[in-house]
């Protein structure tokens, strides 16, 4: 090899890196009539969220230009997706999951203004629907806001670390979750927002969110978790708030409404703050359900 195709082979290697180092932009934009082979920028968007991941940067921002249906996608790395304000930013599944997280120990996903459905209730059967709308496996920290999950046959919201992470939760909603019977239910099935680490501890802070025609529990944090409830309701579920293993508190202005055990402490505890010895009484309800159930009551003013 002469001198001089040395010197051309490493010109195009160089290349070759700087036209990838290029494509990984800090902000990229869908759009429901965009195409994934475009470089995904605003004047020329992707199609789908999968597209567009590859060509964001860690730590950069995925933006919808407009309504669509931008399909399942993967997380490995600290990325924003945002469906904007507004609009129908959706991801419609059919017996696979919707989002999956499986990032980094220091990385951080934020999913902000998306709609999420796994099309079980409306007229598919059990076997089509999809299976968990969001899926939580490895990274720092987790924030879900202003997202509309419904009709999935496993979890609305399934949380499964490996090690220490929190999640934050905010005005959110989660409806029509489980096509099993709750005898039957297996783990995470059936249920609003599930929790669980098996390594180090995992800190769940829901607000702001209403949980609704859930076929097992609304709530349940198992091994190594606490899962915080404010401003919230859980209704229409087999069980409103169970544990597994884990902690549940709910803190202030919670609503258990015709559900069969409001608070279901099996194995684990739950909190709620009250202004008397009754749970019912306070910033904290529960009303017309089969039972009450267990809880470790915190009197305060």
């Amino acid at each position: 090899m002469t001198k001089t195709t040395k010197i051309s082979g490493l010109l195009a290697v160089i290349a070759f890196g700087a036209t990838m180092l290029q494509a990984q932009a800090t902000r990229t934009w869908v759009s429901g009539v965009g195409n994934d082979a475009n470089p995904c920028s605003r004047t020329a968007p992707c199609k789908t969220f999968a597209g567009a991941i590859s060509k964001t940067a860690a730590g950069g921002e995925i933006d919808a230009l407009d309504p669509g249906g931008f399909g399942a996608v993967t997380i490995t790395k600290s990325i924003t997706i945002d469906g904007g304000g507004g609009q129908i930013a959706s991801v419609l599944v059919s017996a696979t999951n919707g989002i999956v997280v499986q990032g980094g120990a220091t990385d951080v996903v934020i999913l902000r203004n998306l709609q999420l459905n796994g099309i079980l209730g409306n007229g598919s059967t059990p076997a089509t629907a999809g299976l968990s709308a969001i899926r939580f496996l490895s990274g720092a920290r987790l924030v879900v806001e202003n997202v509309r999950i419904f009709g999935f046959k496993n979890a609305g919201i399934d949380i499964q670390t490996g090690a220490s992470a929190s999640v934050k939760i905010i005005n959110t909603t989660i409806e029509n979750i489980g096509s099993c019977a709750p005898a039957s239910c297996t783990t995470a099935q059936g249920v609003g927002i599930f929790a669980k680490t098996t390594a180090g501890n995992l800190r769940v802070e829901a607000d702001h969110t209403m949980v609704t025609m859930v076929a097992h529990n609304g709530i349940e944090s198992s091994t190594n978790t606490v899962v915080g409830f404010d401003n919230g309701s859980i209704t229409y579920s087999n069980n409103a708030a169970t544990t597994s293993g884990g902690v549940i508190v709910m803190s202030y202005n919670t609503l258990a409404y015709n559900t069969g055990t409001a608070y279901n402490a099996a194995s684990g505890s739950i909190f709620v703050f009250a202004t008397s010895t009754s749970p019912a009484v306070g910033t904290n309800r529960v009303h017309d359900n089969t039972t009450t159930g267990t809880a470790t009551l915190i009197l305060g003013n």
